[in-house]
């Protein structure tokens, strides 16, 4: 049985603790996208679009979600196993939202 070398862990380790750098330009057009979608979700609350004002809000803010994890959490620069993570805790919240909204439009509203 051959002992494993010196060299390969160090390579390993390396890789795994590489850093990708954002220049500060990114950041600020993140942050300047975000205020625009902030400023947009205030200015649709004042329309008046009935069923939809709720869920263009939360469209909204899963877009600006989004960005805050992919930019902001690194995300978007991690392994593979971080955007498995991320991406399981995303499935199961859209499971128990999913869930809710199910019982709650199931329910016999105004019939008790």
């Amino acid at each position: 049985m051959s002992a494993p070398h010196d060299k390969d862990f160090e390579s390993i380790e390396e890789h795994e603790h590489e850093h990708h750098i954002v220049s500060p330009k990114i950041y600020l057009t993140i942050v300047a996208i975000l205020l625009v979608m902030t400023a947009t979700t205030v200015g649709v609350s004042y329309l008046d679009m009935g069923l939809f004002n709720p869920i263009v809000a939360l469209a909204i803010a899963a877009f600006k979600m989004v960005l805050v994890v992919l930019f902001f959490m690194h995300v978007k620069y991690s392994t593979k196993l971080t955007k498995l993570t991320v991406g399981a805790g995303v499935f199961t919240f859209l499971v128990l939202v999913g869930m809710t909204l199910s019982d709650y439009m199931t329910r016999a509203w105004g019939r008790w």
